[in-house]
């Protein structure tokens, strides 16, 4: 699977991004899909991920209520909807794949990583 990330930009406090990741492959539609996020000096976070029937999603909770993820496997695509921008945001973002039929917020178990995209919030 190969996975390319947009969507990024500069955008203000309190405002929306969405992100977009498309993946190339097949077997996409059985894969758990997720959104990590990297800032300066920090760890890389799972931010949300997404089972691959779209039913199950799981979200780091200072995202919580904000972040949306989602999926098109029509179009071999998944999206993070972001709003109530906050400066904590700002990050490099990255779409991941597992290829896992279950959920899971293992950072060790998404083997396939698209190039990132940056956000920044500024306040």
């Amino acid at each position: 699977v190969q996975l390319q990330a947009s969507g990024g930009g500069l955008v203000q406090a309190g405002g929306s991004l969405r992100l977009s990741c498309a993946a190339s492959g097949r077997t996409f539609s059985s894969y758990v899909m997720g959104w990590f996020r990297q800032a300066p000096g920090k760890e890389r976070e799972l931010v949300a991920a997404i089972g691959w029937s779209g039913s199950s999603t799981y979200y780091v909770d200072s995202v919580k209520g904000r972040f949306a993820i989602s999926r098109d496997n029509a179009k071999n695509a998944v999206y993070l909807r972001m709003n109530s921008l906050k400066s904590e945001d700002t990050a490099v973002y990255y779409c991941a794949a597992a290829p896992l039929g279950y959920m899971t917020s293992r950072t060790y178990d998404y083997g396939y990583w698209g190039q990132g995209t940056q956000v920044t919030v500024s306040s």
